[in-house]
């Protein structure tokens, strides 16, 4: 058994902005007191930096924490993007990595991060299977996976959780029949970024609040016309939140949690304020009418641009 709302490290390391390892060190130890135990982690985050603080964190408290990180994306020197890398010298080269910096024995759950196009995706799985066999890994997940390709990864091995973005802002996953899939194989939906990569949570008003360097300078839903009619939602959702009591975060990741029992939330944040926000929503049950008023203020395709400025690595 594993919380239903979780810790995601990815902003811990500078993506999001300049970092703090002490605050976000106190951040993870907070959200293991709470209670909230899937820390995830990846080795391209930094790269390799967020699974060395992340072991630091963890160390005194392994058996507390029920640890995800993953691999197959790699940001070489001086290129403009990353490339991906599911083969089986990769699956075995990137274990070994991410259990030293970690400092554990073993990853809980283990993703391919993206779907390498030039290596079947039976191949990948089946060396990460080995990995399982090895007592390297409990379990395996992919992430942005479509659902064949889904279906083929579990027909190897089983496949325990599959990590998709997911959010009021994000529902494509419900149109490209990967949520079907999951239901109907029995896995878990880890749904990263439920807060819109933070729009949701109603602070922030405009581009100009982000720090330079901040990776969502580049990403289509925070650009011009497309940033003002997301943050109109924002402000409809915001709306709601006030009359229930609760903050947009809460509502956010309140509404993702209601979408399903097979559910599971990794809101990313750096902050031990904002991880005890996130967390309480556990404790907010929408009714079916602040649910229908949610909908009716961000329904299904809301958004306005793409979740990246290229999608091709996504759903495939």
């Amino acid at each position: 058994m594993v919380s239903e709302i979780g810790l995601g490290c990815m902003g811990m390391v500078g993506w999001y902005g300049g970092g703090d390892d002490a605050e976000s060190v106190r951040t993870i130890h907070c959200s293991i007191e709470l209670g909230a135990n899937v820390i995830d982690t990846a080795e391209m985050y930094g790269p390799y930096t967020n699974e060395e603080m992340v072991g630091r964190a963890i160390a005194d408290r392994r058996d507390k924490v029920f640890l995800c990180t993953k691999f197959g994306i790699i940001r070489d020197p001086g290129a403009t993007k990353p490339r991906y890398d599911g083969s089986v010298a990769n699956v075995n080269r990137s274990i070994d990595g991410s259990l030293k910096r970690l400092g554990v024995d073993h990853i809980d759950l283990y993703y391919s991060h993206r779907v390498d196009p030039t290596t079947p995706i039976e191949e990948t799985v089946g060396a990460m299977a080995a990995l399982v066999a090895a007592g390297k890994v409990r379990y395996l997940g992919l992430s942005e996976a479509a659902a064949a390709t889904i279906r083929r990864a579990n027909a190897v091995h089983a496949i325990a959780a599959v990590q998709s973005e997911y959010s009021l802002f994000s529902r494509d996953i419900e149109e490209t029949g990967v949520i079907s899939a999951l239901r109907e194989l029995g896995i878990a939906l880890v749904s990263y970024s439920p807060l819109g990569r933070g729009l949701l949570s109603g602070t922030i008003r405009s581009p100009k609040d982000l720090e330079a360097g901040d990776v969502r300078h580049n990403h289509p839903r925070w650009q011009g016309e497309n940033f003002a009619k997301n943050l109109a939602v924002v402000d409809r959702v915001k709306t709601i939140a006030t009359d229930i009591g609760a903050t947009p975060s809460q509502v956010a990741l309140a509404w993702v949690l209601a979408q399903g029992d097979d559910i599971i939330t990794i809101p990313g944040t750096k902050h031990v304020a904002r991880l005890e926000e996130n967390i309480k929503a556990s404790d907010l049950t929408l009714t079916p009418a602040q649910r229908a008023s949610i909908e009716a203020a961000a329904p299904k395709g809301v958004a306005s641009g793409d979740r990246y400025g290229d999608m091709s690595a996504v759903n495939r």
